[in-house]
């Protein structure tokens, strides 16, 4: 079959064809070149942890409070530890979302509290996340 298109607008049309082509497989390629999200992984989250156990631990508070039952407990809330009044007036309920960004930056989310570490890796909060999860469970209910 012949095509009706004279031979420059043909070898342009066949140009674009072939340059269309090249850049969606280098699209493609560089998709599948990133790394897909990767699953959290609490044996990590447990060795990033240990920066954590400075001031805190899963049994009892430090300079710190405890971290056991930490899900679904309203910040603020450990008794017999005393908290900044930002945070106990915060209101804010532990889950993977807000522990997140407290991880990334507690005084963005709580101007005034006494916390000042962060974590800058969003795969090493989704770690340590994980691992207080599983390590430290959620609040029992009653």
């Amino acid at each position: 079959m012949r095509s009706v298109l004279p031979r420059t607008t043909r070898a342009r049309a066949m140009t674009v064809a072939r340059c269309c082509g090249l850049a969606s497989l280098a699209l493609l390629a560089a998709l599948q070149a990133q790394p897909a999200a990767v699953a959290a992984d609490a044996a990590h989250g447990a060795q990033v942890y240990k920066t954590c156990a400075l001031c805190h631990s899963f049994e009892r508070n430090g300079a710190g409070p405890k971290h056991a039952g930490v899900f679904g407990r309203t910040a603020g809330t450990v008794p017999d530890y005393r908290y900044s009044p930002a945070l106990a007036k915060s209101g804010i309920v532990w889950n993977d979302a807000t522990l997140d960004k407290w991880l990334a930056d507690p005084q963005a989310l709580v101007p005034g509290t006494k916390m000042f570490f962060n974590v800058d890796s969003a795969q090493d909060r989704a770690d340590v996340i994980e691992y207080l999860e599983q390590k430290g469970g959620a609040v029992p209910t009653p």
